[in-house]
């Protein structure tokens, strides 16, 4: 009997395509979380499939584990990759923007994994801390199963997650931020843009606010990070007085589960704006406009633990 149909089951459904389908959102965010990019993120998901569809199923003893074990190994390979090709990028790198559901920012764990400002935190540990820290903190694995993914003693694993932890802990957003005062502050923040109105975003944006953009060099994108709100706000009005003559639009949106704006220009998308909130006020700006990162943009990206 072959290897195909010993995997089928008796509604004529592959078992191996049913298990990968079942986990795919999750395999999804293992890699994305620790690419910062949905494009080589599917990439992986691709080579996983093809090495799980070779998979003798009788080695298997949980299916949704030795995924895991499969596409972090993937991921690490093309996260090496990815940091030499960094280090030719033309002007800043921001992760790649999704359009996520509502829902996600209800799941506030999850929301703050994927959001814009843990993935360039993400961005300052090494490849083994990343997955680590990846598959420990955010999904919760044990360490003997993250070991296997990573080719580790669990001991030395343990200690790879105490140091990316700690890591973390003095770099990530201070704190929480509920659905509706993310909802509120987005509507104030639109507000002020589309109004041109100083003070009210003097009075949302945060002393240190910070704000980045990456264009990829194909785009025009500031050349370092701008911090305070003095230059943030005249930073956001010049764009408003430059762009004026465009028939521009914003629409709030969910980006990477926290508050977004997709600005569109005589209405082809230019531009994804994720916001970082913390106690109520706008801390952090991420503007991405590099084309090849905003082809997933039309559509909700599911994501999941």
């Amino acid at each position: 009997m072959s290897e195909r149909s010993e995997r089928t089951t008796d509604t004529g459904v592959d078992s191996a395509t049913e298990a990968f389908v079942a986990h795919r959102n999750l395999l999804f965010t293992v890699a994305y979380e620790m690419l910062g990019s949905a494009t080589d993120a599917e990439d992986v998901l691709q080579e996983t499939w093809l090495r799980w569809v070779g998979v003798d199923p009788d080695t298997v003893r949980e299916e949704r584990a030795y995924l895991v074990r499969i596409v972090t190994r993937q991921a690490l390979d093309r996260l090496r990759a990815l940091s030499r090709r960094k280090e030719s990028y033309v002007g800043p790198w921001l992760p790649e923007p999704l359009l996520t559901a509502p829902d996600v920012a209800e799941d506030i764990e999850l929301a703050d994994s994927v959001s814009m400002a843990m993935l360039l935190v993400l961005e300052t540990l090494g490849p083994t801390e990343r997955a680590v820290f990846v598959l420990r903190e955010v999904f919760d694995l044990d360490y003997d199963e993250i070991a296997e993914a990573v080719d580790k003693t669990p001991a030395a694993v343990r200690q790879i997650a105490h140091r990316a932890r700690s890591h973390v802990a003095t770099r990530r957003p201070r704190g929480t931020v509920s659905p509706a005062e993310s909802r509120a502050a987005l509507h104030a923040f639109q507000r002020a843009i589309e109004t041109g109105d100083l003070q009210s975003l003097l009075d949302i944006l945060a002393p240190d606010v910070v704000a980045l953009s990456d264009g990829g060099g194909v785009r025009h994108a500031l050349l370092r990070p701008v911090v305070g709100v003095g230059k943030v706000a005249a930073l956001l009005l010049g764009a408003h007085s430059y762009q004026r003559d465009a028939a521009r639009s914003l629409e709030p949106v969910q980006v990477n589960g926290s508050p977004g704006l997709l600005v569109r220009l005589d209405g082809e998308i230019d531009t994804v704006m994720a916001l970082r909130l913390d106690d109520g006020l706008i801390t952090g700006l991420y503007a991405v406009r590099n084309p090849e990162k905003l082809s997933r943009v039309e559509r909700e990206t599911a994501v999941s633990r």
